[in-house]
């Protein structure tokens, strides 16, 4: 009984206790993340943002839970129940899901499998499926038709992210999402004889990539300018126009929780994750998690920067940048990655 203990209860308690405390984490810094991007998109239009629920408005991301929770929720007459309100649960639980595998400093990930980077991928090519759902079940043709813009927006954004993460997996050869960070403490800056660095990381020797990913990861997230699935101007709200109160509101955290994800996920490929910007003594005091923080919090500012700056794209350009664009790129840099590392043997 004690061994059965030790081998199984233990180990299942500890993980459980750490997904708690992960998921608490997250929900907090999604609630701030929100703020941020509404404080950000206030600041460019010269106004101020929230600033009346807590000091300088940082409660209000609890109010707005709290409005939402308390609202009753409307179904409408002909949808199919069920599906309806099982569509947000898919969605914000398969984007919570992929924060199991995800590194957050050296030896924080609650299950640090060896195949890491495909977890990730296979769960975020699941993440349609709430929408699809959502917009289907709606039993009306606007939630449908952006079901259905949504479908093929991730799909086709997908295939290029999936090229990019073949490019740095041939620089790392590990599919483990650690050793891609530490694969990071040495690299173009070290061979040109410079002291580990930010020059280390893939963001330079596989730049034109990280524009790509960068790009990809705003139309996987549904991000202006890449916005269509839920374009006010042509669909009401989308896939969502029949939501409202807790169902809306789990949409949402999903749709930001798939954008922390990408954030993380950035940092992680091309940001070196939870190393230091130089390798000095005072810089490896301040802990990883705190470099992995400010990390993603910086792709996050430019993520609410482009919304801020950049107008929404056509469907038809879209899909253009996608397949025409992003696609043979991406093909041709791990072609030319592949050959580069073959050619100089850093294979």
């Amino acid at each position: 009984m004690e061994q059965f203990i030790s081998t199984y209860v233990w180990p299942a308690a500890i993980m459980v206790g750490q997904s708690l405390l992960l998921l608490v984490g997250l929900l907090v810094f999604i609630a701030y993340i929100l703020l941020a991007d509404r404080k950000i998109w206030a600041a460019v239009q010269l106004r101020r943002g929230p600033n009346v629920v807590g000091p300088w408005g940082l409660f209000q991301s609890f109010a707005d839970l709290l409005k939402f929770v308390f609202k009753e929720p409307v179904i409408p007459a002909g949808a199919n129940k069920g599906v309806f309100l099982l569509a947000p649960l898919v969605a914000v639980t398969l984007a919570l899901a992929t924060w199991a595998v995800v590194p957050l400093a050296d030896g924080w990930v609650i299950a640090n499998i060896n195949v890491g980077i495909l977890y990730v991928f296979a769960i975020s090519s699941l993440e349609v499926y709430g929408i699809i759902m959502g917009g289907w079940a709606s039993n009306s043709k606007y939630p449908f038709l952006g079901a259905l813009r949504s479908a093929a927006q991730m799909v086709s954004y997908e295939v290029s992210i999936g090229f990019v993460i073949v490019t740095v997996l041939l620089c790392v050869g590990s599919l483990n999402l650690t050793d891609i960070v530490m694969a990071q403490h040495d690299g173009l800056g070290t061979r040109l004889g410079l002291p580990p660095s930010l020059l280390d990381w893939h963001w330079l020797s596989l730049f034109p990539m990280f524009i790509v990913f960068f790009i990809s990861a705003l139309a996987e997230t549904n991000r202006p300018p890449f916005d269509l699935p839920e374009a006010e101007s042509e669909l009401v709200a989308g896939f969502m126009v029949e939501y409202g109160s807790t169902p809306y509101m789990m949409f949402m955290l999903g749709e930001y929780a798939a954008i922390v994800l990408m954030c993380s996920l950035t940092t992680i490929l091309f940001l070196g994750g939870w190393l230091p910007p130089v390798d000095v003594w005072f810089l490896n005091w301040v802990p990883g998690i705190i470099w992995f923080v400010i990390k993603a919090s910086l792709v996050f500012f430019m993520f609410a920067m482009v919304k801020a700056f950049v107008p929404r794209y056509r469907y038809d350009q879209l899909m253009r940048l996608g397949w025409k664009v992003f696609l043979p790129i991406s093909l041709a840099m791990v072609i030319i990655v592949a050959f580069v590392l073959k050619f100089m043997g850093w294979a």
